[in-house]
């Protein structure tokens, strides 16, 4: 069964052109960007000691916000997204920003049929609450990690304040993100994704939250993941 979702695909398409715009319909995301950035990179420096010339295969890619700090990093970047449009943006501003990132418009259970070796690290950040199947998506994100690689699921917790919070707030009162950009019914507890997770054979290394705080603007990294969290696993 294929985790595509065209009304999802065809809902961020729209709005691919905003993507590198900081002051954009995607402005959160790049508050949110760097503490996000950070996180990973620390977590994989603790994994395989440096980020240079590690594989890493970036899922759900967009403009290639997170694909390219990985690319000066001197990480070996592969990044994919359903939307065709997404990938022109991607391509476009790594070409003008000097970097070497093999994006491709694929999905997770296509590269998976295609590409023999797998990767060191697999990438899905807040992209699984916009697929079609979620047990099938993370399948696929196991099956193309190697054996001692990780994989990062970052998400949005599904409970009456992430309801408040990332929706009804950042969409409907401060207008943060376009109207319809999420549904809470397709956000994930913590517990969901690791069951998931526990079937394609991964193993739990640490769950981290991510919390705002409007007065000052700012994100920092939490032991609360009521909203939005990034769940860590390893391929044993």
């Amino acid at each position: 069964m294929s985790s595509i979702d065209p009304k999802e695909v065809e809902k961020f398409s729209r709005i691919a052109d905003e993507w590198w715009n900081k002051s954009g319909k995607f402005k959160p995301l790049h508050e949110f960007n760097p503490i996000r950035i950070l996180h990973l990179k620390r977590k994989i420096e603790e994994r395989f000691t440096k980020i240079s010339g590690v594989k890493i295969l970036d899922v759900g890619c967009g403009g290639g916000l997170v694909a390219e700090p990985f690319a000066v990093a001197g990480a070996d970047v592969t990044a994919i997204d359903a939307s065709e449009r997404n990938i022109q943006v991607a391509k476009i501003h790594a070409e003008k920003s000097g970097l070497k990132i093999d994006y491709q418009v694929s999905t997770a259970e296509e590269l998976n049929k295609k590409f023999a070796k797998g990767f060191n690290v697999v990438l899905a950040l807040e992209i699984i609450e916009h697929v079609a199947n979620p047990e099938g998506f993370i399948q696929s994100l196991a099956n193309l990690t190697n054996k001692d690689g990780l994989v990062f699921v970052a998400t949005i917790n599904r409970n009456l304040k992430s309801l408040a919070l990332a929706k009804i707030a950042v969409e409907y009162l401060l207008r943060w993100l376009p109207i319809g950009t999420h549904d809470w019914k397709k956000f994930l507890k913590p517990s969901e994704v690791n069951s998931y997770a526990e079937k394609a054979g991964l193993k739990l290394k640490e769950l981290r939250g991510f919390e705002y705080n409007i007065i000052n603007s700012e994100w920092k990294e939490s032991a609360n993941v009521s909203v939005n969290y990034v769940a860590v696993f390893t391929k044993e």
